[in-house]
This record gives C-alpha cells, structure tokens and sequence, in this order.
C-alpha cells in the first residue's frame, strides 16, 4: 500500500491525490449515514465516489480506515461549530443564550451542513468496541464541553441546582442527535427545530401560573 505523503499533496499530482481522497471520503459519510456500517461497502463508496473500487486502496488501506476518518472529521465538525457559536455569542451573554447557540449549532450541523456529523452520530452505536474506543476520548471532550457550559450556568444562578449536570447533557444531546430519525425538513425548518428544542430545555412544557 501506497501512504500518500505530505511531499505528495504538493504538486499537481498530489492536488488531484487530495481531491480523490475528499471525494472517497464525502461519498463514504453519505453511505454511512443512510444505509449503516454493515450495509456499506468499499465498492459503493468507489461507485459513489465515481472510481474503480481498486483505486481506493491508493488512499485507504480498508473500508476501517475511512470509517476512522469520517468518525473523526464528524466529531470534530460538530465540537468547533458549537464552540464558535458559543463563542460569538459573547463573553457577557446569559447562559440562556449561550445555550440556545449551542443547541442551535449541534442541530445545524447534525441536519444540514455535514454528513460526516449525521454518519457519526447515526452508526457509532453499530460499531464494534474496538472501533468505539478510538474516537471515545473525543467524543468524551465534546460531552464535557456541554457539561461546562451548563455547569457554568448553574453556578451562575441560571439554571436549578437541583438538577445533575451530567444527566442533563445526556437528556439534551440523546433528543438532539434523536431528530436524525425523524426530522423532516419539508415539514419545517432547522432553525424552527432549534427553536422549539431551546424552549423545552429552558422552559418545560408546563404552562406557567
């Protein structure tokens, strides 16, 4: 097998090396995410991708090694969303706000904008133990990311205090990554989404008396 290296990428070959790569790539989170780890296979993502089965194992080693990736980059993807919005929120926004940016993010990016995040979150249940432990750790910064943010603003006096940091990130992210199975975007928007799931979280569902 042929590792593609940096040297490579430089030149125009290496230009056209990088795009077959992106294109391997794109194809294999599309499948992921519609169809599953088990169902998808090297000769998909190779029609998918328009090439020769054969010529993945030019930038992959096995079906393993873009799963890793497409893994890693959906992640990733999501984690710098979200801290970006929270971000430009600002440094002297309510909690309240900060919150609803972030909700607004992981939704934005688990239905809209990046189908390495949908495949991620959709398949890592499926996965075999061995291939969960490599992308644990990232996934464990991403879930203590929200942790601190809510922690933060329960000390802030915003949210109950009698309410476990830890359970409520698992309640937020577990109905957030939920909607992959039956958001409908022809029947409303992400954004109305986003809306409606910062309103339960903050507010409930009772009326207020």
């Amino acid at each position: 097998m042929r590792h593609i290296s940096s040297k490579d990428e430089q030149g125009p070959s290496g230009r056209k090396s990088a795009v077959s790569r992106t294109l391997i790539l794109n194809a294999a989170a599309r499948l992921l995410r519609d169809q599953g780890y088990v169902a998808t296979t090297l000769r998909q993502i190779a029609d998918a991708a328009n090439m020769k089965a054969g010529s993945i194992y030019y930038h992959f080693g096995s079906k393993e090694e873009i799963l890793d990736e497409v893994l890693d980059r959906g992640v990733r993807f999501v984690f710098d969303a979200v801290k970006q919005a929270v971000s430009e929120a600002g440094p002297n926004a309510s909690y309240r706000t900060r919150i609803d940016c972030a909700i607004t993010a992981h939704l934005e990016a688990l239905l809209e904008k990046n189908d390495y995040t949908s495949a991620n979150f959709r398949i890592y249940g499926q996965l075999p133990d061995d291939v969960k432990a490599k992308h644990r750790q990232l996934r464990l910064d991403y879930g203590e990311y929200w942790d601190t943010l809510l922690r933060d603003g329960q000390e802030a006096g915003e949210i109950r205090t009698d309410i476990a940091i830890a359970q409520l990130r698992m309640l937020i992210l577990g109905a957030l990554n939920w909607s992959l199975e039956w958001f409908n975007p022809d029947k409303h928007s992400v954004e109305t989404l986003a809306h409606q799931a910062s309103l339960l979280v903050m507010d409930g569902i009772m009326k207020r008396r």
